[in-house]
């Protein structure tokens, strides 16, 4: 069972940034090598490179410069309450932090909930600072319902602001502090809140998780063991991608040249030319993985009814006519493939036609690249929740079919 490690993944995760970081310590203990992006990279090996929240490694064994590569994508991303700028609210009487949501967040999902703070702080000499306050620190409070008999949703601009100190009191001091940082040497951050109550497995049985950013770190995770296992050969990729809930576009999201340029690179450090580097692009395939909606038990009408989803049934196709997904019948057939080799079984997932369906790196990252590619994912509730839920048993078949896909022969 792998659900145990993914809790203690997700626990120390809390940010895109951390992602990287925790992903980067497990690739360096298999024995992968960190590159700069400034530096000349070298011929055949174990590497990974960063780029803020995203993350690019890959394993590179090919007599064939122009070799096709197995790719997984996946997000590092999560929605959230996120830091603004200024965000000292003077006037109020007590501490209070603004906030504002990142992402399609279920923002009732973080009220009445105890906050950490993590992210990056940036100093004028350029240096990245990693912080994460795994204590309670902030508080969004319901208001009382004698005094909204209404039950109205929260404004996002003026109801989702943090109480964090009895004084007014400034926040960036607080937490430099915390990062044995003077605040004055603060140039810049990316700092969000995250739910302080750890994974947790629940249940009868405990046969299911409850945690917070199942997506996507269910795919970050099941990745790079897939990565990791001793069947990963030829060549291999994960890329984890940051932005994705926000539409993929910056320096580092799936529609940058992130992915491109690692894949040239990696040929051309192997002896390839420009023309090894269109027939590995040509020769490659790529698995999207994001989460999948399982068939909710209480609102079945929202769901299409010749597609139910069931946690704990397995991995999950995605599937969409107006390309909302980048799955076509070729990719189809070699993710179903790694299912049957891995024994797992395969679920396919298609979207209410009268309703508006979501998005994910798929279609973008294969227009980027004119990879084909194939959308897929492990079966949730309650997505974009600052808690959600899924099956344990389905991030061993997940898993199992990643690494399937990675030992396949391009």
């Amino acid at each position: 069972m792998l659900a145990d490690d993914f809790c203690s993944f997700v626990d120390a995760s809390p940010s895109p940034f951390h992602v990287c970081a925790t992903a980067a310590d497990r690739l360096v203990a298999a024995g992968f090598h960190e590159l700069s992006e400034t530096a000349a990279w070298p011929a055949d090996g174990r590497y990974f490179v960063r780029r803020g929240g995203s993350l690019i490694a890959w394993t590179s064994i090919a007599e064939d410069p122009g070799a096709g590569f197995s790719v997984i994508g996946c997000h590092t991303d999560s929605p959230n309450l996120r830091v603004k700028p200024r965000h000292d609210i003077p006037g109020r009487g007590t501490g209070v932090l603004a906030l504002e949501p990142y992402g399609g967040a279920l923002v009732d999902t973080w009220l009445d909930r105890d906050l950490g703070i993590s992210g990056r702080l940036v100093t004028y000499d350029g240096a990245e600072h990693l912080v994460a306050i795994h204590e309670p620190v902030a508080r969004i409070p319901h208001l009382a319902i004698h005094l909204d008999r209404d039950n109205s949703k929260p404004d996002r601009q003026h109801h989702l602001n943090a109480i964090w100190s009895v004084n007014e009191t400034e926040f960036l001091p607080w937490l430099a502090a915390r990062a044995s940082l003077s605040a004055d040497a603060i140039a810049g951050f990316d700092l969000m809140t995250h739910p302080v109550a750890p994974a947790a497995r629940f249940g009868a049985d405990k046969e299911l998780i409850s945690a917070p950013r199942l997506d996507n770190q269910v795919t970050c995770f099941a990745a790079l063991h897939a990565l990791l296992a001793p069947a990963a050969s030829g060549r291999c990729m994960v890329a984890m991608f940051d932005h994705e809930e926000v539409g993929s576009t910056s320096e580092r999201g799936a529609q940058s040249e992130f992915l491109l340029t690692t894949i040239e690179r990696v040929v051309l450090a192997n002896g390839g030319s420009r023309e090894d580097v269109h027939r590995a692009v040509a020769a490659s395939l790529c698995v999207s993985g994001d989460m999948a909606h399982a068939t909710h038990p209480n609102y079945p009408e929202k769901h299409e009814p010749l597609h139910q989803i069931r946690m704990g049934g397995g991995p999950v196709l995605k599937i969409h006519p107006n390309l909302r997904y980048a799955t076509d019948p070729r990719g189809t057939a070699t993710f179903a493939a790694a299912c049957r080799d891995a024994g797992v079984s395969l679920q396919r997932y298609a979207h209410r036609a009268d309703m508006p369906c979501g998005s994910t790196i798929g279609p973008i990252s294969a227009a980027r690249t004119g990879i084909l590619t194939v959308d897929v994912g492990a079966p949730q509730l309650a997505m974009h929740s600052a808690h959600e839920m899924m099956a344990a048993d389905d991030i061993d078949a997940y898993t199992a079919a990643l690494t399937a896909f990675l030992a396949q022969t391009r």
